[in-house]
């Protein structure tokens, strides 16, 4: 209308961009290919494959505290302390004991004398634990039951780690009931509900009575990196506390790990120390480096490392990578390498036929290698590798090769079982090879656990243990198929690995225990507790138990030909 100043409104085509307007025709395809594709595939899951080459670590360490001494340097007195706010502290043991969740708290560091801002403090371990959620009863989760240890009757006096039962191996005289502190295993150990801690002569179960009044004799992961991003002191990101403080420290780990160093496998450092947290009295403890990204970087060639988790399995559970998660966590090169290679292994393994197995396993496994890390567990009685209720163990991937090689850790449940085991003989949680007495539950699990049912498991029951590592398939004593792996099994019972296992076993127990090793180490093992401050007559007991556990290991295995040719 003339005069009429009311602006236009714009028309739909003009309000569309001019760029888009010229090239509509490609727009309309896209869109309408995209339809296409939801409507066809809506409901399909997409897997997240890596397929980059990169082989660069993607977490880099940025800042790397020097230190004063080596803080694995084994001839040198060490120190720890913690400075936290209690009531961080508090609000983490609460919702520890109300859901079990093991949340990080912020805390001041001083290692050895170099202050560092802000770490991370958290529990660490599963049935260690229990003693402070109430729940007790289970192995290294202290004895609360009716009675607390020590009281007359019910709960045995506490004994120091390693100090073994009885000759008989039957209960010992001190023995309490329900709420003693139990070890299982060892020639000599005592073998009833509540028997002498520390699995009889230096090893195997100990159940510690953890207390929150007691921090500084909780097992802690002390986190370098979780709140200051790049940061790590002397290459290392995390530190781990041992369970076991004073005359409990874990020497049989100790030894472990003094031994696999002779093995020519990646071991972890070790160390020992006094631990102050706040006001607290200091506490001696064993220091042990935790399995993390640079431990994995350190593995010899370029290789990705996994490590299996204690809930997981060894179970093959499609081609989807990220349903390995649960079972594997990958420690370094995240972002450029994937699952992918394990779930190959797991699917090969499970599905080679016998000669299969036996003619390609060194196409997928480094078999020397393999044959070393078995051959170290049996010689060192450690039933809780990788195919114990533990899991205890990582799987390196070479990018090289294209080849697996498994790698050991947590050895605190070393030195338990038959002394007289020979090399075809199985570690577990009883007193002899192949588990406890028949018909009966092994030593430290709780009664009233079904054998073979995981529903139904009382509350505090080790995360994972029903089911096994390989989800049930393996052929380990214990209940509910606690034990056992598919590869580690598969392996011995072959014919064809019989010879590399076997040439293993006999330069390991030369390498361990014919050439005195042993005793030699334990000797300087004793040097590090005594001048960390623990009483040398504590001191005498435990490492004296673990000697008499290492001249029958020496004696036995010397009469076998298998071993000495």
């Amino acid at each position: 209308m003339p005069g009429d100043s009311t602006a236009r409104g714009r028309r739909l085509r003009d309000r569309v961009p001019v760029r888009l307007r010229h090239h509509w025709k490609p727009a309309g395809a896209l869109c309408a290919g995209l339809a296409v594709m939801v409507y066809a595939f809506g409901d399909a899951r997409v897997s997240p494959y890596v397929t980059s080459a990169s082989r660069v670590e993607a977490d880099t360490v940025t800042e790397d505290v020097a230190g004063t001494v080596g803080l694995y340097d084994t001839s040198v007195r060490h120190s720890i302390q913690l400075e936290y706010d209690q009531t961080d502290f508090d609000k983490m043991m609460k919702e520890f004991k109300d859901d079990g969740t093991k949340e990080s708290i912020q805390a001041d560091l001083t290692v050895d004398g170099v202050f560092l801002q802000d770490v991370g403090i958290r529990l660490k371990g599963n049935s260690t634990l229990m003693s402070l959620r109430g729940t007790g009863g289970m192995p290294g989760g202290g004895g609360r039951g009716p009675g607390e240890a020590g009281e007359t009757g019910q709960g045995g006096p506490r004994m120091p780690q390693g100090a073994g039962g009885p000759p008989d191996g039957g209960q010992g005289a001190d023995a309490g009931g329900t709420g003693g502190t139990a070890g299982t295993g060892g020639a000599g150990a005592g073998q009833g509900p509540g028997g002498a801690a520390g699995g009889g002569r230096g090893g195997g179960m100990t159940q510690y009575d953890l207390s929150a009044d007691k921090p500084e004799e909780l097992p802690w992961l002390i986190k370098i990196d979780e709140y200051v991003e790049g940061r790590a002191y002397q290459g290392e990101r995390e530190i781990s506390l041992r369970p076991g403080s004073n005359a409990e420290v874990p020497f049989n780990e100790a030894l472990a790990l003094s031994l696999m160093k002779e093995s020519g496998e990646p071991a972890e450092r070790y160390g020992f120390s006094t631990l102050k947290v706040n006001d607290r009295p200091a506490a001696a403890r064993l220091m042990v480096e935790n399995p993390d990204t640079e431990y994995a970087e350190a593995v010899e060639g370029e290789s990705v490392v996994y490590k299996a988790r204690a809930g997981g399995s060894f179970a093959y559970q499609g081609d989807d990578p990220s349903d390995y998660e649960a079972s594997f966590r990958q420690l370094n090169k995240v972002g450029s390498q994937d699952l992918e290679p394990v779930m190959k292994l797991i699917k090969w393994v499970k599905e080679a036929s016998d000669e299969e197995f036996a003619e390609d396993l060194g196409k997928h496994l480094d078999v020397e290698s393999f044959a070393t890390y078995v051959a170290a567990q049996n010689l060192l009685m450690n039933f809780d590798d990788m195919a114990g209720p533990g899991k205890n163990y990582l799987l390196g991937y070479d990018l090289d090769t294209k080849k697996f090689s498994v790698l050991g850790w947590d050895y605190n449940l070393t030195f338990s079982g038959d002394a007289t085991a020979g090399p075809d003989d199985e570690m577990s949680m009883g007193g002899g090879p192949g588990g406890g007495r028949p018909g009966e539950m092994p030593e430290g699990i709780p009664e009233g656990v079904p054998e073979g049912v995981p529903e139904g498991m009382p509350e505090g029951f080790p995360e994972g243990m029903p089911g096994g590592a390989d989800g049930g398939e393996g052929r380990g004593g214990g209940p509910g198929g606690m034990s056992g792996h598919a590869l580690k099994d598969r392996f011995l019972e072959l014919d064809a690995f019989d010879e590399v296992y076997k040439t293993a076993y006999r330069d390991l127990y030369e390498a361990f225990y014919a050439s005195g090793k042993a005793t030699e180490a334990l000797k300087d093992i004793s040097e590090q507790a005594v001048r960390t401050g623990i009483p040398s007559q504590d001191v005498s007991t435990a490492v004296d138990a673990l000697r008499t556990t290492v001249t029958e290991r020496t004696t036995a295995l010397a009469k076998d030909e298998e071993v000495t040719g």
